[in-house]
């Protein structure tokens, strides 16, 4: 096999990882651990296949000796990377502890393997130049084990919270700054000023010599004060890594001012290298920072993206643009084809990838965030769509490719210039409209952002009073929103005047200010401030939180007028008052008017009549049946109990708003923890670790709190803003079926509106049973069709529906099934927000009751002969019974507050012979 036949298979590993990652970023919402595993596909995929492969020839090339094992040796390591690679990430995907502990010992084998073989080869070479930069990737090497030690250690689970979070950071600090840092400083002592065609003067060698031990020493520095726990000296290595990086970026724009870059990989490697260097500061940063250590750890995610990407990547693709040319050959004309086409679009890219990833991690919508994340996507991806066109073209004859032949100097020696797309020379005004080209994708990202939520973006109108003298004067209030209130609460403004309200978002959820002439700030994340120009102020006017449930917790604001005739209350209110308080219902609904039920004989619910006999314009119970069964169609949430799994549970729970059907012909617009409502249920033992990523999606603030963990609430469970995501990490240490739910306020309207879940964890010694099904009750208090809940009757706990698992009588249309004989554990959770739960399985009785964390009746109790009706619990409260069906036929299952029943409360249990 020739030598660029092997590495371009080589490569073309790199391309398959590469392809991997994108399409999970693709599908990213269908998929656990989505997040995680973009990152490692890149990084320990993509950029360590590199790496191993591209070390490897440059210390070959600068040793100017061959290395021990040659091609095969080479081959054997890749091989077992890759295997490595593909069991860690298969283990984190299905949460299993061997194939993650076997994947990183040859992961770490692999770069051990690498180091002997380079340091041999530098032993036996002759003196050359350039020979020290093979040490960086030594030093590489050498780190790489460390990083993937201290990963297979999170991994593993019965980590404390503390310690864990100190190895998060030992291995984002020793992979990403070590293993890819240092290969990467090492490398771009000769490859910088060879993509530049500049001269390499010997005090940029030395240099190159004094940057090594610094960022060495800087890592040490980083290991030591997480091993300790001292967190101000990973701030002093993260200071000291910088510096080492500076000597190298010195010696860079100084060769690039005696010849500018011009090319894609120039100014991607360019790029890289500022990422990395503000990324090191901002690693430093957050962790001194922060309170402790868990704090730390959680906010380091927010340099995921700068340091995958505008670091990992782009160095990865812009080296991959200059090698590929020497790596296919062909000579010089072969050279120009191969390079015209890796160059194409280069400076549109470099700013798409560059503008987007800063629009990514800069405070804007989430609908904005979501736009530039594809945009930088989109540009990254173009790589792998050149690199087959410049295969392509090297492997053609050169008269078929036409001018794009006629540009670029030989492969051997890099592009020198960007063709264009037509293959001509990029001159100055070529590379201006390719400025502008990108500019404006990335201003109409922002601008569609912005289009598809207006409101996030603060974009507000307003009206003013009709019939108003205008003073000429105006009058400006600064208003806080805080702890659910607008300070001031009241606002006095003379008559005439025009009023300006600068309002500044001082709580840690979303707020607006909205005022009844249609006036609004738009949505304000944390910190941020808005401005909303009432007009000319004619009369009394109301403001108000217009997000569901804030106005009804006392987020209101009230408008003077003073000193005028015209101080009685304005009349002229626009038309858009009425959208602005749909939120809003009136306290006049009337009490249930449901028919008593038909007594206990037949125990069918089918025919119980409505919750709520009143009529509420527009709400969504005007169109309640609970006589009505779903569609065909319809699928009933899968009440089974998934087996426990592994003792490491790693969980991503995206906040999703979802418009879902609750009863047959209503849907709600719904705020749930991964698509559905009730969230997912999560299954482990006393002693398992949950690892839980919260991802808000929404476009308000949300949180988490998992009831099934016992850790100081101040930060894991804070209010996240849209686009954010925290992670909250807990063991296990007491058995039974646990809630969790948003605890952003009003924590009532997040709960009702969909917004919690179950964690089971099995008591120790738990016996075996033929089935086990989860049930959670909780409350809908129905808004109009397709819109949230109506707060007003939250707050005055009436329900219009009482479901199990979060669609009326769903079990009752489609019934569980069990086995005569077979013993059946019912795990019940009543997630509220309001109403207790009274469990009971028509025609069954219990001998087996586990309530709270402790068994009430087991084995028939003492005398062995006691049974239980029902499981009795309030909001939030949690347990599970065990029966044995004795022959078939079908049970119904039901809250036994029977109100309760007759608004959707009802399941059946169809008991078969066998």
């Amino acid at each position: 096999m020739s030598r660029a036949s092997w590495h371009l298979r080589a490569n073309a590993l790199v391309g398959a990882w590469l392809v991997a990652a994108t399409l999970l970023a693709l599908g990213h919402r269908a998929v656990p651990a989505a997040t995680w595993l973009m990152v490692h596909l890149l990084l320990l995929g993509a950029v360590s296949t590199a790496i191993l492969v591209w070390s490897q020839h440059f210390a070959d090339t600068l040793l100017r000796h061959p290395a021990p094992g040659g091609r095969a040796g080479l081959t054997a390591r890749l091989a077992a990377h890759t295997v490595g690679a593909v069991a860690v990430l298969v283990g984190i995907a299905a949460s299993r502890t061997w194939p993650v502990v076997v994947g990183g010992v040859l992961v770490a084998a692999a770069a051990l393997a690498q180091v002997v073989t380079i340091a041999v080869q530098s032993r036996s070479a002759l003196p050359s130049r350039f020979g020290h930069a093979a040490r960086y990737y030594v030093a590489a090497g050498l780190v790489l084990p460390v990083a993937v030690a201290c990963g297979v250690a999170m991994a593993r689970g019965h980590v404390p919270d503390d310690a864990h979070a100190r190895l998060y950071v030992a291995h984002v600090a020793l992979a990403l700054l070590g293993w890819v840092g240092l290969t990467v400083l090492g490398t771009l002592v000769v490859l910088w000023p060879t993509v530049l065609h500049a001269r390499i003067e010997p005090e940029h060698e030395r240099a190159s010599r004094r940057a090594l031990p610094v960022v060495v020493g800087g890592l040490l520095l980083v290991a030591v004060g997480a091993g300790t726990g001292w967190r101000p000296l990973v701030g002093l290595g993260a200071l000291v890594v910088v510096a080492g990086i500076a000597l190298g970026a010195v010696v860079m724009v100084a060769q690039a001012r005696t010849a500018a870059p011009r090319t894609y990989a120039a100014w991607s490697l360019a790029a890289a290298v500022g990422w990395l260097a503000t990324c090191t500061v901002g690693f430093g940063a957050v962790v001194v920072a922060a309170p402790d250590w868990v704090a730390a750890a959680e906010r380091l995610r927010v340099l995921v993206a700068p340091f995958a990407v505008g670091f990992a990547a782009q160095v990865l693709v812009g080296s991959l643009s200059y090698l590929l040319p020497v790596v296919l050959g062909g000579g010089p004309s072969a050279a120009r084809r191969t390079s015209g086409e890796l160059d194409r679009g280069a400076l549109v890219r470099v700013i798409l990838v560059n503008g987007g990833l800063v629009l990514f991690a800069a405070p804007v919508p989430s609908a904005v965030r979501v736009l530039s994340s594809m945009v930088v996507l989109g540009a990254l991806v173009a790589f792998l769509v050149l690199a087959g066109r410049a295969v392509h073209a090297a492997l053609r004859p050169a008269a078929a490719t036409g001018p794009a032949a006629a540009t670029g100097p030989a492969a051997a020696t890099g592009p020198a210039v960007a063709p264009g797309p037509a293959g001509t020379t990029a001159t100055t005004a070529s590379r201006s409209g390719a400025a502008v080209v990108a500019t404006g994708v990335l201003a109409m990202a922002v601008a569609l952002g912005v289009a598809v939520d207006p409101a996030a973006a603060g974009i507000g109108v307003g009206a003013p009073a009709a019939g108003v003298l205008a003073t000429g004067r105006t009058t400006t209030v600064e208003v806080r929103a805080l702890d659910m209130r607008f300070s001031p609460s009241t606002v006095r403004v003379p008559v005439g005047d025009r009023l300006v309200l600068v309002v500044t978002n001082e709580d840690d959820d979303v707020h607006e200010l909205v005022v009844e002439t249609g006036a609004r700030t738009g949505r304000l994340s944390p910190g941020a401030e808005g401005t909303v120009e009432v007009g000319v102020v004619g009369g009394d006017l109301d403001g108000w939180c217009p997000i569901a449930g804030h106005r009804q917790m006392g987020m209101v604001l009230s408008i003077e007028a003073e000193g005028g005739p015209g101080a009685a209350r304005a009349d002229a209110v626009t038309d858009s008052v009425t959208d602005a308080m749909t939120d809003s219902v009136t306290d006049a609904a009337t009490d249930a008017t449901a028919e008593p039920p038909a007594g206990h004989a037949g125990h069918d619910m089918s025919g119980a009549a409505s919750a709520d006999g009143s009529a509420r314009t527009g709400s969504a119970a005007d169109d309640l049946d609970l006589m009505a069964t779903p569609g065909p169609s319809f699928r009933p949430r899968d009440a089974t109990l998934a087996p426990a799994g592994p003792t490491t549970h790693r969980v991503t729970l995206e906040v999703q708003e979802v418009v879902r059907e609750v009863a047959p012909g209503v849907t709600q617009r719904l705020w749930t923890f991964g698509g559905q409502a009730p969230g997912p249920v999560l299954h482990g033992r006393v002693g398992d670790r949950f690892e839980v990523m919260l991802v808000n999606d929404g476009t308000i603030g949300h949180s988490v709190d998992f009831h099934a963990g016992a850790l100081a609430p101040d930060d894991v469970m804070r209010t996240i803003g849209p686009g954010e995501s925290l992670t909250y990490a807990f063991t296990a240490t007491r058995s039974g079926i646990w809630m969790y739910h948003c605890s952003t306020m009003p924590m009532s309207m997040h709960i009702a509106n969909g917004m919690f879940g179950a964690v089971v964890v099995d008591p120790p010694g738990l016996p075996a049973v033929d089935r086990e099904y989860v049930v959670v009750q909780s409350e809908l208090y129905l808004g109009p069709q397709g819109d949230v809940a109506d707060a007003a009757r939250i707050a005055s706990r009436t329900p219009d529906l009482v479901v199990f698992n979060g669609y009326a009588n769903q079990y009752r249309d489609r019934p569980l099934t069990a086995v005569a004989g077979e013993r059946v554990r019912f795990w019940v959770l009543d997630a509220g927000p309001n109403l207790s739960s009274a469990f009971h399985v028509v025609g069954g009785q219990f001998d087996t009751v586990y309530r709270e964390g402790d068994w009430v009746l087991r084995d028939g109790g003492s005398t062995g002969t006691g049974g239980a009706q029902v499981l009795d619990l309030a909001p939030a409260q949690g347990g599970f019974v065990e029966l044995t069906f004795p022959e078939a036929g079908t049970y119904a299952f039901v809250s036994h507050a029977m109100s309760d029943a007759e608004r959707g409360a009802v399941g059946r249990v169809r008991v078969t012979d066998r």
